[in-house]
């Protein structure tokens, strides 16, 4: 460095940054020999913090304004080098300049998948993405505990933990939550708030928070989207007979819209023939046939007493059983029910010689 440089660097009083890089998070102000001039004017924008650090040791943190570097301002500063009052010489300091806005648009997402108990699927193995917004809120923090000395600190060097750090609390949050998979989609915006809550006090160790974090998607593996695609499309299909039935029709209303199309008539003649045997329930091996129409219920009988030349009824199986408790009813009774061959005598007609008790025979022998 020339003696030109090195004397105008001692003349300069002024110290500012404007940065035009969006992803530079610290920035080292550059002076020959760290000598900074006694009464030099510090200009901090909004959006910016300034720290200094004097022999290694975090020193005044300067918010937005602008400031005469004085003693005054520099209270730890001050301190540390006992300055008396009237202090005029150049002092040894470093400068770092610190973003404080939000570094938006950053990406985050599962590496690998997330095994958690679905309560309808049984396990399940779940992935996710979605954006989050970082911003430093506690500049002298975060410069003792990320930085350190590095001169220019930008965003990529430090995502990359925060993205560590959101799917490692992410895969905690929805293991314990215990939403079906089917309801996630209707509760990404609650799991995004639980998961920056979740996040804030690791974050925080740092100097830094995160104002926004979303959750856009949470997907399965493939194989079993195509699984429920496949039971989506049965869902839609509803009855196979019906919607065999109206494929057929379409069919050949297609083929009467195009007379002249030999083609178009030939595969609406094929669709009407599938569709008529998929109605009559030819559906194979891979659907289900229609289902045979319920037996019908058996037919109650009531029946007809002739006692003495005369005819009484008709009675129901239940009151014959309670004649026949009475004693009205015998084995040797007449009756007649519709669709019988004439009189029988009640012990003759199975349905009938049930209601009779049957005597046990004699007790053997002692």
């Amino acid at each position: 460095m020339g003696i030109l440089d090195f004397l105008s660097g001692q003349f300069i009083d002024v110290i500012e940054w404007t940065d035009s890089t969006r992803d530079t998070l610290v920035w080292r102000f550059e002076r020959e020999g760290h000598e900074i001039k006694y009464g030099a004017k510090l200009t901090v924008r909004e959006g910016q913090a300034a720290v200094f650090v004097h022999e290694g040791q975090l020193a005044d943190v300067f918010t937005p304004g602008l400031y005469m570097l004085e003693t005054n301002n520099m209270p730890v500063l001050t301190s540390l080098n006992h300055w008396e009052h009237g202090f005029k010489s150049p002092f040894k300091s470093e400068i770092y300049f610190v973003n404080t806005t939000r570094f938006s648009d950053l990406q985050w997402g599962t590496k690998n998948p997330v095994i958690c108990r679905d309560p309808e699927f049984g396990p399940v193995r779940l992935r996710a993405f979605g954006t989050y917004t970082v911003r430093v809120t506690e500049p002298g923090r975060f410069m003792s505990e990320i930085v350190g000395t590095d001169g220019e600190f930008t965003m990529d060097e430090i995502s990359f933990q925060i993205r560590n750090i959101i799917v490692q609390e992410f895969s905690r949050v929805i293991a314990a939550s215990g939403i079906p998979v089917l309801d996630m989609a209707a509760n990404t915006a609650d799991l995004g708030a639980l998961l920056a809550k979740r996040i804030e006090p690791t974050l925080s160790a740092y100097g830094i928070a995160l104002p926004e974090l979303y959750i856009e998607n949470i997907s399965l593996p493939d194989e079993v989207e195509r699984a429920l695609d496949r039971r989506t499309s049965m869902g839609v299909a509803g009855d196979l007979e019906r919607y065999a039935q109206y494929s057929a029709a379409e069919a050949m209303a297609e083929a009467a819209r195009n007379p002249g199309d030999a083609g178009g008539a030939a595969g609406a003649a094929v669709g009407a023939v599938l569709g008529m045997q998929a109605a009559q329930g030819a559906a194979g091996p891979w659907g289900a046939r229609s289902a045979a129409p319920p037996a019908p219920p058996p037919v109650e009988h009531v029946w007809h007493v002739a006692v003495n030349g005369e005819t009484s009824g008709p009675f129901s199986l239940a009151a014959m059983g309670r004649k026949a408790t009475d004693g009205s009813l015998t084995r040797d009774t007449h009756v007649w029910t519709a669709g019988q061959d004439g009189w029988k005598r009640a012990g003759e007609v199975t349905e009938l010689a049930r209601l009779f008790t049957v005597l046990p025979p004699p007790p053997p022998e002692a």
